[in-house]
């Protein structure tokens, strides 16, 4: 998901927002201050109550990342934008009972956050009423937040618990996601054709109250979203089964250029970047890789310092990457990329290099396979 803001660090995982959320923000703020657009108050309670219900869906998201992580999950970060908030796991669950926790934790902490407001609302006395409109909002919305998720549409929480279900009953993980993508098309075709009947009876004031052309168009939306993301997602699980049967020294590969560990960043750039357009590069020093050279590694020096900073010093050295075995599956060879936050991994056989994984070589390797219906 490109297009983010870094928030830093909670837990060890990274937190983003994405443009989208500005959107969303405003639209709720508005939603809430409304018929109060003079009170300076209101516009206060307003964004103070968005900015909680998001802390709201981080929690919610936090929830799954820590109950993911005591179950061997690792997440790596947590995006927030327009439809709430998304964890990016570094690999999926390896067990049924595993999966179902961490899609469980998410919903649970939803409706406990909902229900404290609830106690708040229900006992609080002498709130003022805008404070006490922004309790009963964060509740709702909780609440909302939690039934939603519960919906058993893949990949929402409800569809990753029907899948853990079925997986647990039939032990098998790919016939678990099939059903379970299926059934969340499904429920994403469900609400396009209900957004689009609310939006037309809309129009002849016949839907139900409260609702208008535009709710039925933003469910319809919200349709669209889930149909999409239930197909991406059981595209991404059969990429996943693909890499599983590929091993390493079938994916990797030896059309690297070799450079010596004293050459400077300035020269190589001139000599081999530029004429023939090479982004990575092997490092060799005394008869034998020292490291990895990439584009980002030469982005971390200002161009004035080109010439006389030599590779040596801005490479990543092979032993601080971790490294492959030439029969270890492609999959796993992913998941620590995804883990360690590299896009490469050496292929190490009797303590020498012989080949190089690159993230974009798999991403191709997978595309082309998806393009010859393989």
């Amino acid at each position: 998901m490109g297009g983010t803001i870094n928030l830093g660090k909670v837990f060890g995982i990274q937190l983003r927002l994405h443009y989208s959320w500005f959107i969303i923000f405003a639209f709720l703020t508005l939603a809430l201050v409304s018929p109060d657009w003079s009170s300076p108050f209101a516009w206060v309670i307003g964004i103070v109550t968005c900015l909680l219900f998001f802390a709201s869906v981080l929690a919610h998201e936090l929830a799954h990342s820590l109950v993911g992580r005591a179950n061997g999950i690792p997440v790596i970060s947590i995006t927030l934008f327009i439809f709430g908030g998304m964890a990016m796991m570094a690999k999926e669950a390896a067990r049924p009972k595993a999966e179902l926790k961490m899609a469980a934790a998410g919903p649970a902490c939803s409706a406990a956050i909902g229900g404290i407001c609830f106690l708040i609302w229900s006992f609080a006395s002498g709130m003022p009423l805008l404070v006490a409109r922004m309790v009963l909002w964060l509740m709702v919305m909780n609440f909302g937040l939690a039934i939603f998720n519960l919906v058993p549409g893949f990949p929402l929480d409800g569809g990753r618990i029907f899948r853990a279900l079925i997986w647990r009953r039939s032990g098998d993980f790919r016939r678990a996601t099939r059903i379970a993508t299926r059934v969340g098309q499904g429920v994403g075709y469900a609400f396009i054709g209900g957004g689009i009947a609310i939006a037309v009876l809309s129009l002849f004031g016949l839907a139900p109250y409260g609702l208008n052309p535009f709710s039925g168009l933003w469910i319809a939306f919200i349709g669209w979203f889930l149909q999409n993301a239930a197909k991406a997602s059981y595209r991404q699980a059969e990429w996943r089964e693909t890499l599983r049967r590929f091993t390493a020294a079938q994916v990797m590969t030896t059309n690297y250029l070799a450079v010596p560990s004293d050459i400077t960043i300035g020269r190589l750039v001139e000599e081999h970047i530029f004429p023939v357009g090479h982004r990575l590069f092997m490092v060799a020093g005394e008869g034998r890789f020292e490291g990895i050279l990439t584009l980002n590694n030469i982005k971390s020096v200002s161009r004035q310092d080109w010439g006389v900073t030599r590779v040596k010093d801005i490479m990543t050295p092979f032993d601080k990457l971790k490294a492959a075995h030439p029969g270890q599956d492609a999959l796993s060879i992913l998941e620590q990329m995804n883990e360690g936050d590299v896009n490469q991994m050496p292929v190490v056989s009797e303590g020498r290099v012989i080949g190089l994984v690159i993230r974009d070589d798999l991403m191709s390797f997978l595309r082309t396979r998806s393009e010859l219906g393989m």
